[in-house]
Protein backbone atom coordinates (compact mmCIF):
# COMPACT_ATOMS: atom_id res chain seq x y z
CA UNK A 1 0.00 0.00 0.00
CA UNK A 2 1.63 3.23 -0.79
CA UNK A 3 0.48 6.47 2.00
CA UNK A 4 2.65 9.06 -0.29
CA UNK A 5 0.27 12.19 -0.86
CA UNK A 6 -2.21 10.87 2.38
CA UNK A 7 -0.81 13.70 4.75
CA UNK A 8 -1.07 16.26 1.80
CA UNK A 9 -4.81 15.15 0.66
CA UNK A 10 -5.61 14.93 5.14
CA UNK A 11 -4.12 18.84 5.19
CA UNK A 12 -6.26 20.08 2.31
CA UNK A 13 -9.85 18.18 3.70
CA UNK A 14 -8.98 19.98 7.11
CA UNK A 15 -8.15 23.69 6.10
CA UNK A 16 -11.81 24.96 5.19
CA UNK A 17 -13.09 23.23 8.63
CA UNK A 18 -10.01 25.27 10.44
CA UNK A 19 -10.75 28.21 8.28
CA UNK A 20 -14.23 28.42 9.12
CA UNK A 21 -13.94 28.07 12.91
CA UNK A 22 -11.51 30.45 12.51
CA UNK A 23 -13.96 33.17 10.78
CA UNK A 24 -16.43 32.27 13.54
CA UNK A 25 -14.37 33.10 16.00
CA UNK A 26 -13.50 36.16 14.92
CA UNK A 27 -17.36 37.41 13.62
CA UNK A 28 -17.95 36.41 17.13
CA UNK A 29 -15.73 39.02 18.82
CA UNK A 30 -16.63 41.21 16.18
CA UNK A 31 -20.35 41.23 17.31
CA UNK A 32 -18.93 41.31 21.38
CA UNK A 33 -17.19 44.59 20.37
CA UNK A 34 -19.95 45.82 18.44
CA UNK A 35 -22.45 44.95 21.84
CA UNK A 36 -20.75 46.50 24.23
CA UNK A 37 -20.20 49.89 22.01
CA UNK A 38 -23.99 49.52 21.68
CA UNK A 39 -24.44 49.38 25.58
CA UNK A 40 -21.85 52.25 25.84
CA UNK A 41 -24.00 54.71 23.54
CA UNK A 42 -27.31 53.66 25.20
CA UNK A 43 -25.82 54.90 28.83
CA UNK A 44 -24.53 57.99 27.50
CA UNK A 45 -27.84 58.47 25.50
CA UNK A 46 -30.22 57.72 28.50
CA UNK A 47 -27.64 60.09 30.82
CA UNK A 48 -28.11 62.87 27.96
CA UNK A 49 -31.88 62.74 27.46
CA UNK A 50 -32.01 62.44 31.51
CA UNK A 51 -30.53 65.80 31.86
CA UNK A 52 -32.66 67.21 28.68
CA UNK A 53 -29.76 67.50 26.57
CA UNK A 54 -29.95 66.23 22.84
CA UNK A 55 -29.23 62.34 22.34
CA UNK A 56 -25.91 62.17 21.02
CA UNK A 57 -25.69 60.95 17.38
CA UNK A 58 -25.08 57.01 16.71
CA UNK A 59 -24.95 56.18 13.33
CA UNK A 60 -27.16 53.37 11.97
CA UNK A 61 -28.76 52.96 15.43
CA UNK A 62 -32.96 52.98 16.24
CA UNK A 63 -33.14 55.13 19.39
CA UNK A 64 -36.22 54.60 21.69
CA UNK A 65 -37.02 56.04 24.63
CA UNK A 66 -39.13 55.36 27.50
CA UNK A 67 -40.07 56.61 30.98
CA UNK A 68 -40.07 53.98 33.56
CA UNK A 69 -41.39 55.80 36.87
CA UNK A 70 -38.50 58.51 37.84
CA UNK A 71 -36.17 56.82 35.24
CA UNK A 72 -35.93 57.93 31.38
CA UNK A 73 -34.94 54.65 29.38
CA UNK A 74 -33.06 54.64 26.17
CA UNK A 75 -33.05 51.72 24.07
CA UNK A 76 -30.77 51.55 21.00
CA UNK A 77 -31.00 48.71 18.17
CA UNK A 78 -28.22 48.52 15.06
CA UNK A 79 -28.27 45.80 12.58
CA UNK A 80 -24.57 44.00 13.02
CA UNK A 81 -21.84 44.09 10.70
CA UNK A 82 -19.97 41.05 11.45
CA UNK A 83 -20.33 39.20 7.89
CA UNK A 84 -22.52 35.99 7.75
CA UNK A 85 -24.14 36.63 10.96
CA UNK A 86 -26.90 38.62 9.76
CA UNK A 87 -28.00 39.54 13.80
CA UNK A 88 -29.74 42.34 15.37
CA UNK A 89 -28.24 43.91 18.12
CA UNK A 90 -29.83 45.82 20.83
CA UNK A 91 -28.93 47.72 24.45
CA UNK A 92 -31.02 49.48 26.85
CA UNK A 93 -29.66 51.88 29.63
CA UNK A 94 -31.55 54.01 31.92
CA UNK A 95 -30.70 57.60 33.62
CA UNK A 96 -32.40 59.49 36.55
CA UNK A 97 -34.86 61.72 35.43
CA UNK A 98 -33.92 65.37 35.59
CA UNK A 99 -30.48 63.71 37.64
CA UNK A 100 -27.29 65.48 37.00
Amino acid sequence: MDDRGSVTAEFAAVVPAVLLVLACCLAGLQLAGQQIRLQDAAAATARSLARGDPAPAIPGAHVATRVQGALLCARLSAASTAPLIPLRLSAESCALAGGL
